[in-house]
């Protein structure tokens, strides 16, 4: 079992011959590399939905003259950008939560749902319709021309609607209209941009703030909302992923963000002179960054492993989400040939079938035990931290109210 936006990647580099995924993740890999073998097979019914394009009020309004595009599927987002003919534009890929950029920090969105009107929950507007999906059976060429699996397709096959086809191509259908004319909410040079994350490190977050004294309302919203009210004045508050948070600092669209010092430390291997800072340790959210390998295998520490690939003149598959930490762990290691395999979570599944290592997180140890894993290296310690940008603040009332936050923070942090 993978996340689903890996298993067309899966499929399509042969590790295996059939997957089931929605066709949105299969058009996202098809946009960029129309060559990839990967077959469609056909449609199994169910998971129906869309990949709508939206923006805060049906209008598009550039900044500097610039469209920005936030999007979980940023191939399928620069062929939007080209269906659309825009001059010039930008594409932010994330990890999620792309309904909170608009209209602050982006001017389109794209995100799945199973109707337009869903959209409005979010205060978006559906300018048009990228690409219908539904839950595809779905091949690889290869496997397809060289392997006998006509028993296994059949018996799949055959109780799924004879109507129902895969089609040949996608086509983008939009009504978008340029205007010049922007609803923003207003942020002028003194208002300090603090992003906070969402899931599970809500509860730590409230528990930091209300101990140093700042309110924020809604937040953990259990009605979604990502723009929760605070009582410090002239700051405004956005509910994010943690994993974009380090590149939206950089990018000059926050000034201050909660995150984990992982994805800090992903951000700045691949950016090493990037605009961002740990300001502030906040001792909660603590895991270990570890290097795995299957149980079945004689190393007990990475100099073991670096002798048995170095030995057999294996090509070591190094599997993570964080595809730059692997990277510079790999090169630091001594590991002359090996592969960067990006993930999107679930990574113990890729062991041993398809990685040799993995780089991963664990508070425990507990669910890397349990998948018949073992540890052999710890990289680093990693807890939530706040970060910020180190670029000049021109404003002296914005940089008293920075330091105002992250001093009540720090005290509420050696306070316990």
């Amino acid at each position: 079992m993978f996340q689903e936006k890996d298993v067309p990647i899966q499929v399509a580099v042969g590790n295996y011959d059939l997957g089931i995924c929605g066709l949105d993740w299969v058009e996202e890999l098809l946009v960029k590399y129309p060559s990839s073998a990967v077959v469609k097979v056909t449609d199994l019914g169910y998971g129906e939905g869309a990949l709508y394009a939206a923006a805060k009020s049906g209008r598009i309004a550039a900044k500097a003259g610039i469209t920005r595009i936030a999007s979980e599927y940023p191939n399928l987002a620069e062929s939007f950008a080209g269906q659309l003919r825009l001059r010039r534009f930008s594409v932010l890929p994330l990890w999620g939560a792309a309904e909170a950029y608009p209209p602050e920090d982006a001017e389109l969105v794209l995100l799945p749902g199973k109707t337009a009107e869903e959209l409005t929950g979010y205060g978006l507007v559906s300018i048009g319709r990228i690409v219908d999906f539904r839950a595809y059976l779905i091949a690889n060429r290869s496997s397809l021309k060289t392997k006998n699996m006509a028993h296994l397709l059949t018996s799949i096959t055959d109780n799924l609607s004879p109507l129902r086809e895969c089609p040949s191509s996608v086509n983008i259908v939009t009504t978008i209209e340029a205007n010049d004319k922007k609803e923003v909410i207003r942020i002028d040079a003194d208002t300090v941009r603090l992003a906070l994350p969402d899931g599970h490190q809500q509860v730590h977050v409230r528990r930091v703030f209300d101990q140093a004294g700042i309110q924020v309302e809604d937040y953990p919203s259990a009605g979604g909302n990502r723009r929760p009210s605070s009582n410090l004045e002239g700051v405004f508050i956005k509910v994010i992923r943690p994993q974009d948070m380090p590149l939206q600092v950089a990018n000059d669209n926050f000034d201050l963000a909660i995150t984990g010092r992982d994805w800090l430390t992903e951000h700045k291997y691949q950016f090493p002179s990037s605009p961002v800072a740990e300001l502030l340790c906040l001792k909660y959210g603590k895991v270990k960054i570890v290097a795995v390998i299957n149980k079945d295998v004689p190393a007990e520490n990475i100099n073991d492993w670096q002798q048995i690939c170095s030995r057999n003149k294996m090509v070591c598959r190094v599997a993570s989400e964080y595809i730059n930490i692997a990277d510079h762990y790999a090169r630091s290691n001594r590991l002359s040939r090996y592969r960067i395999i990006p993930t999107w979570g679930a990574t113990e599944a890729f062991l041993p079938e398809d990685a040799d290592l993995l780089v991963e997180n664990t508070e425990t140890g507990g669910t890397i035990d349990r998948h018949n894993l073992k540890i052999i290296d710890t990289l680093f310690e990693s807890t939530a931290c706040l970060i910020g940008s180190t670029r000049r603040i021109s404003s002296p009332l914005k940089s008293n109210r920075m330091k105002y936050i992250v001093q009540a923070l720090k005290d509420a942090v050696e306070a316990g």
